[in-house]
C-alpha cells in the first residue's frame, strides 16, 4: 500500500524539528511557503500539521502560524500514540543505540503460547531475544515473535539493525497499528543477568507488551519488552477536545 503524500510531509518536518532545524520554540515556515516547498495541497499540508499537533511536536495559534514545541526528552522515552522501533526513539532523543542478538530460533505456537500472544495455535514464528542499549548502557530485553510466513528470509542481522526498516523498506510490508498493555512484573533471572541489576534496589520491571498489525489486517508480531524501571518513561501527547 503506497504511503499518502501527507505522511511524507509529517516524517519530512517532524525530522526537521528532532534535528534543530526548526529551534524550540521557533515558528515553522509559512503554510503558503511549506505549501511551495513540498508542492501539495492546503488539505495535504493540513493533514501532515495535525499528525505533528496530536504528537506533540508543534503547536497551531491562530494568526501567528505553527509553533515547533518539541523537547528531546532526558531518559529513554517512547511514544504512545505512534508505532516507534528503538532505533528511532533514540535517535530522535539525540541517543546512540545499539541491538544485540541473544537468541533467534524457529519456534511452533503450542496452546500456552498461543494463549499469550495471540497467534493460532501452529503457527511457525521467529522467537529473538534483543537486548537494547542506549548510550552503551544494557536498558531493554524484547522478546519478539514474528510471523514467519510474513518474513521467511529474517535473519539475526537484520535482527540486529532494524526489523522494522527491513518490513517496511525491503518487504515494503505496511505497520498500521499497535495494541499495547503495560504492566510491573517480577524480575526474571534474564533481565538481572543482561540489564546488570541488584534486586536489592529493583525487584520489578516495567513491561510493555505490543500486538502489531499490518495493513492486510494480520497480526505478525508479539513482542514482550522489559524495561530497566531507573530508565523506563513512557510519553503521550494529550489533546482536550472542545
Amino acid at each position: 500500500m503506497p504511503k499518502s503524500k501527507y505522511e511524507d510531509i509529517y516524517k519530512d518536518i517532524k525530522r526537521k524539528i528532532e534535528s534543530n532545524e526548526f529551534e524550540y520554540l521557533e515558528l515553522l515556515p509559512s503554510e503558503n511557503t511549506l505549501i511551495q516547498s513540498y508542492d501539495c495541497s492546503r488539505n495535504t499540508l493540513r493533514r501532515a500539521i495535525g499528525l505533528l499537533v496530536t504528537d506533540g511536536y508543534v503547536q497551531t495559534m491562530q494568526g501567528k502560524g505553527v509553533r515547533n514545541i518539541y523537547q528531546p526528552t532526558q531518559q529513554t522515552a517512547f511514544t504512545l500514540g505512534e508505532i516507534e522501533t528503538f532505533r528511532e526513539s533514540a535517535i530522535r532523543n539525540g541517543k546512540t543505540p545499539l541491538t544485540k542478538v541473544l537468541l533467534f530460533v524457529e519456534v511452533t505456537a503450542d496452546k500456552k503460547l498461543a494463549e499469550r500472544s495471540g497467534f493460532a495455535i501452529g503457527s511457525e514464528l521467529f522467537y529473538i531475544q534483543r537486548l537494547h542499549y542506549l548510550d552503551g548502557k544494557p536498558l531493554i530485553i524484547n522478546h519478539n515473535y514474528f510471523l514467519k510466513q510474513c518474513m521467511p528470509e529474517l535473519t539475526v542481522a537484520i535482527a540486529e539493525a532494524s526489523i522494522y526498516d527491513y518490513l517496511e523498506n525491503t518487504l515494503h510490508m505496511s505497520i498500521v497499528n499497535s495494541r499495547r498493555i503495560m504492566t510491573v512484573e517480577k524480575i526474571t533471572e534474564i533481565d538481572e543477568k543482561y540489564l546488570d541489576l541488584d534486586v536489592n534496589d529493583y525487584n520489578c520491571m516495567a513491561v510493555v507488551s505490543s500486538y502489531t498489525y499490518n495493513s492486510e489486517g494480520i497480526m505478525f508480531e508479539y513482542t514482550q519488552s522489559r524495561h530497566r524501571p531507573n530508565y523506563f518513561r513512557f510519553q503521550d501527547n494529550a489533546v482536550r477536545r472542545g
